[in-house]
């Protein structure tokens, strides 16, 4: 019995499916199994040996395939970033320079390979993540981004004016102070948001309160016309998506803050 077919037995036994290794090179095989993207395209899984060390991996075509889909970077941030470092934590996969790599001794092999492929069918659903988890995927990037770039002692997240509004009627998801025009940052993530933050920046200038407003959208594009146009007559600043904009939030945060 050949090498390659001891090693497909093992990983047959442990994963419980049909799977055949072909030679990639030097100690090295292309794991071939049952399992698929939503493409149709299989799970790429490499298997390297070096002096007993068996190491499997994916040379970066799982988070590629799944940037179609997906901006890549949000799976770097918020919420999705912890559910893909929980996924990969809880199977030992790590992530290295965009590949997921996985060790293995060779008598645990086959059983490395099964939490392998779990991992890759976990991280694939990220997609699939229902409305309210994404939602606070976008709170999450607003916040960290704001955090980032200006000092903590200068920024208040959710806050109202105290005297005029002390039952917090109307809020702001972040107030930058500390300078002349306080900055009055709105995360927009829907069409009710969007008009709560008209309304909320046409009530400040009744109070005559002094402020440049901000609008930093989801996805501006999801907002309607006739909504966008009201907002845009109050909102000096907008930007059209946390993900396309990061450079230019943090370079206009810096230059108006001077952190």
């Amino acid at each position: 019995m050949g090498r390659a077919t001891e090693l497909e037995l093992n990983i047959r036994e442990a994963v419980g499916a049909e799977v055949s290794l072909f030679p990639n090179g030097l100690n090295s095989y292309r794991v071939l199994t049952p399992f698929t993207f939503d493409d149709g395209d299989n799970y790429a899984i490499v298997l390297n040996e070096d002096k007993g060390k068996w190491t499997l991996t994916d040379e970066g075509h799982t988070l590629m395939h799944m940037s179609y889909d997906m901006d890549e970077r949000e799976l770097q941030k918020g919420t999705r970033a912890k559910i893909v470092e929980g996924i990969l934590g809880r199977h030992g996969v790590k992530e290295e320079d965009g590949a997921l790599v996985l060790s293995s001794e060779l008598d645990a092999l086959g059983f490395a390979v099964f939490d392998y492929i779990k991992a890759i069918t976990h991280l694939t659903d990220i997609k699939y993540l229902s409305r309210e988890v994404i939602r606070s995927t976008f709170f999450e990037d607003f916040k960290d981004i704001i955090s980032k770039n200006v000092p903590a002692e200068r920024m208040v997240f959710g806050w109202h004016h105290p005297n005029h509004d002390p039952k917090g009627m109307y809020s702001v998801d972040c107030r930058v102070n500390k300078m002349e025009r306080p900055l009055m940052i709105f995360a927009v993530n829907n069409d009710d948001k969007a008009r709560d933050a008209t309304i909320t920046v046409l009530q400040f200038e009744k109070w005559n309160m002094k402020f440049n407003p901000i609008a930093i959208f989801e996805d501006q594009e999801i907002i309607q016309r006739s909504v966008l146009a009201r907002l845009s007559n109050v909102f000096g600043k907008q930007f059209a998506s946390i993900s396309s904009n990061e450079g230019r939030i943090t370079e206009y945060l810096h230059e108006l803050v001077g952190s």
